[in-house]
């Protein structure tokens, strides 16, 4: 009898999961195996593929527009360090007992619920150069904008910044407030009592106790930069002007389904996910130790 209940136990629990297990095989773990083996076949999807062993990493370590795409790709994540910044002061703001606050969390949180595309559509108009809202309003300073998206020098600020903006008051500004919220407020008192100002408490005592959601956000912050922003570059920037926003992401897009490269797209989307792995460990070996338990 035993035995039979744990059998129906083990089945009804199989059932629940067998949904989000299905998803996972089709939808991941299938295309992750394709993608493995594809990296060392020339393959257009027109016609069968053709075994070329490692010649599709061969050309990849001397093709000058991977290393282009890598390098906008790691100046595109200059802003992550901003952005981690943003949402920790947000998170103080908002951790305050004021009347309304949480009308304030949910105004803060709200872009983050928006439309992906709606967005990168209201700051694509932003930054027009004829009539956006920018330049517009630097011209009532004496100012003359400059074509934001289509300069080869102020395209990747502009997207730093849309960046900023869109992931400060995100889940990163959630994550900090629950920290903030869980840090023990008998540290503050009794750093009052020892005269501490509120700089040394918020460098002595809050830093500390958030250091492990701090870190789990820049962890999460580097895999998601290496591998994100593809739809704002699309919809923005379509990559240009000159290549000059063209990430890994849509680097790789571009092959597989634009030029039908999608051979040589997996081998790129291994060595992104090699990249990815050892960030993440680099991170997690020298980063951790700075974690305060």
């Amino acid at each position: 009898m035993i035995e039979k209940k744990k059998l129906r136990e083990c089945a009804a629990g199989f059932l629940f999961i067998l949904p989000n297990f299905t998803g996972f095989m089709i939808f991941t773990l299938l295309p992750v195996c394709a993608a493995f083996i594809l990296a060392f076949y020339k393959w257009d999807i027109l016609t069968a593929p053709q075994f070329i062993g490692l010649g599709n990493f061969t050309r990849l370590f001397t093709d000058k527009a991977f290393w282009n795409s890598f390098y906008n790709t790691l100046i595109l994540m200059t802003g992550i360090p901003l952005s981690m910044a943003a949402s920790l002061f947000l998170a103080l703001m908002v951790n305050k007992s004021l009347r309304g606050i949480i009308v304030y969390r949910t105004l803060y949180f709200f872009p983050s619920i928006c439309s992906g595309i709606g967005l990168l559509l209201l700051w694509r108009w932003i930054y027009n150069p004829d009539f956006g809202l920018l330049n517009v309003l630097l011209s009532y300073i004496g100012i003359d904008g400059p074509n934001w998206l289509g300069s080869v020098f102020w395209a990747k600020p502009a997207l730093i910044f849309m960046g900023i903006w869109t992931g400060m008051g995100g889940t990163n500004m959630i994550l900090y407030l629950a920290a903030l919220q869980g840090v023990n407020p008998e540290l503050y008192e009794a750093a009052d009592m020892d005269g501490a100002s509120n700089w040394r408490k918020f460098y002595h005592i809050t830093l500390p106790m958030i250091s492990p959601t701090t870190f789990f956000i820049f962890t999460m912050s580097i895999i998601s930069g290496f591998q994100g922003s593809f739809d704002s570059v699309f919809i923005m920037t379509g990559g240009g002007p000159a290549g000059s926003t063209t990430n890994l992401s849509f680097h790789i897009y571009r092959n597989a389904y634009e030029l039908f490269n999608m051979g040589y797209a997996s081998s790129m989307a291994l060595v992104l996910f090699a990249i990815v792995l050892v960030a993440t460990l680099i991170n997690w070996k020298y980063g951790g130790k700075k974690v305060t338990y």
